[in-house]
This record gives structure tokens, sequence and C-alpha cells, in this order.
């Protein structure tokens, strides 16, 4: 565009000195000169008219289909190019990654409705422009398609979930529904996509209401079945303690009475080993050597007793 408004002022320039030159020439009775300024001027408004405008553009990241009179004739890549506008037009194509953004309502498996915003990250394929240009003529048909296309695939994909499934399982959605578009934005549209992004899904308000309710008790829930865990623990914890306290006195008890039955068994087995070795001489001997020589109170051999002082 810059090449054309500078050969656009250079001609207008020519033209006007054309068109001074053949004033002069009349005012001056050269009528022949005259003539011949005229139709230079004529020639340089024709080409004023025709020449800026028949240099054409293509910015890198475009593709240009040049039709003349109609009919799709040449593709041009990136750089200036010359083609008379009359009868050369240039459909220019971005070739860079484009970001579509749209919006629907839907339906989850259990009827909710719901509101997607979505992006879709596209590409054209740079070899079909001629037949984009063919078969859609400007990118924004496509592009409208491609929308179309898109919407019913995330519907059918999101119709087939729950309301519930959906809120919960979010990041595995939008997967889901890339891969429902890929497939059905094949190479007939000639295009490839990207990416595709659920920027957002609102569900209505009474339906949001009811699962902040929904929420709330189960989180009121799982507080009380902490509560209760807790205090079965600690009644638990309480009810070993006190058991192995018991268990405790129990086994001091055990061997309390133990080491009575061994001191018990001790002293048994010392009075049989006594028992044994006492002889009637080693009694004789003891009543011997601890006698002190008195006779008994009384005396008898058991059918009668008798004081001691009567047989004095």
């Amino acid at each position: 565009m810059a090449i054309g408004i500078f050969v656009g002022i250079v001609i207008a320039v020519f033209a006007i000195v054309a068109g001074v030159i053949a004033g002069v020439c009349f005012d001056n009775d050269k009528s022949g000169a005259g003539v011949i300024a005229v139709l230079a001027t004529i020639a340089l408004v024709i080409a004023f008219i025709l020449v800026p405008f028949s240099f054409h553009t293509v910015s890198s990241g475009e593709v240009a289909v040049v039709k003349h009179l109609g009919k799709i004739e040449d593709v041009k890549t990136a750089g200036t190019h010359y083609d008379l506008w009359a009868t050369n037009a240039y459909i220019v194509y971005d070739t860079k990654v484009q970001n579509l953004e749209t919006e629907a309502a839907a339906y989850s498996l259990d009827a909710q409705t719901m509101s997607i915003n979505m992006t879709i990250q596209y590409q054209i394929i740079s070899d079909k422009v001629v037949d984009i240009a063919t078969q859609y003529g400007k990118l924004e048909v496509l592009e409208s398609r491609i929308n179309s296309i898109a919407l019913e695939k995330t519907k059918s994909v999101l119709s087939g979930h729950k309301a519930m499934d959906i809120i919960a399982n979010r990041a595995s959605i939008s997967p889901a529904v890339e891969a429902a578009i890929k497939e059905a934005v094949g190479e007939e549209y000639f295009v490839d996509i990207v990416a595709v992004v659920i920027t957002n899904i609102d569900f209505s308000d009474a339906f949001e209401l009811a699962v902040e309710e929904k929420m709330i008790a189960e989180q009121a829930k799982l507080k009380a079945d902490y509560e209760n865990e807790t205090k079965v623990a600690k009644a638990e914890a309480d009810a070993q303690a006190k058991l192995k306290a018991a268990q405790a006195e129990i086994d001091i008890a055990k061997a309390e009475a133990e080491a009575l039955k061994i001191a018990a068994e001790a002293e048994a087995e010392a009075n049989a080993v006594i028992d044994k070795s006492i002889t009637d001489k080693i009694i004789e001997k003891i009543m011997a050597d601890t006698w002190d020589g008195k006779l008994p109170i009384v005396v008898g051999d058991g059918d009668y007793i008798l004081p001691n002082d009567i047989l004095e």
C-alpha cells in the first residue's frame, strides 16, 4: 500500500504539471503542444486511477487468493504484488492461529440448564485456501460453520453427564469436548483445531443454591463425623489405659501370690527336712540340754493329775 501511495503521488504531480503546461500552451497559441499536454494529463489521470491501487501487499502470516474477473487464478504469499485492481481481486486469509469466542445454552443428563463460554483456537491449512475460497468465500463463513459444529458437539458431550459430575470433573470436560470437536471438524473444513477450552459453565441460580446448601450440609456432616470419631477414639484410648492399669494390678497380685506360694513351699520343704532329721536321741539331748533340773508342777499318767506339792 505504501508503494501505491508513493506512485499515486508521483503520477498526480506529473498530471498537475502536464495540466499547467497545457494551459500555458493554449495561452501562447501553441495548440499542438497544448493538445499533447492535455492528452498527457488525461493519461496521467487514468494512470492515477489504475496504477496506485494495483499494488497489493500480503503480510507475513497471510496468504491471498487472486481472482481474475471473478475466476480464481493464483495464490500469493507474503510480499508486494502488482495486479490491475480493475480485473484482479485479492482475497486475503490470515494463516495465524485464530481465537473463536462463543457461548451457548446446554442441558446436562439430569436436565439442568447451563450457560457455556468457550474458546476455539483454529488455524487454516494454507494449502487449502483455494478450496476455502471456492466453498466458503470469506473466512467468516467458514468460522460460522466451525462454530455451529463446535456448539453441537459440546452440547452432545455435556448432555451425557449429570450436573454434579460436570461440576466435580470440570477439568476433564474440556479435553472430552476438544476431542469431539476435532473429530467432527475434519479435513473437509480445511482447518486444524489447535485447542478448545471451556472458560466458564454457569448453572441456574436455583441449582447453584441447591449445590451450595448440599455442600454446607456435607461439611456439617463431615464435622460431626470427625467429632464423633474423636470422641470414640478418646473413649477407646481411656478404656485401653484402664485395661492396662487393671492388667498391671492383676500381674502384681499374681506375682505376690506366686511369691507367697514359693515361700510357703520353701517353708514346707524346710519343715519336712527338719522333721526327717529329728530322732529320739536328738530330742532327748535337746531336753537334757534345756532342762533346768526342776520337776513339773503337775504329773500324771492321763487318768488323773496330782499337784507337785502333794508329792513333796
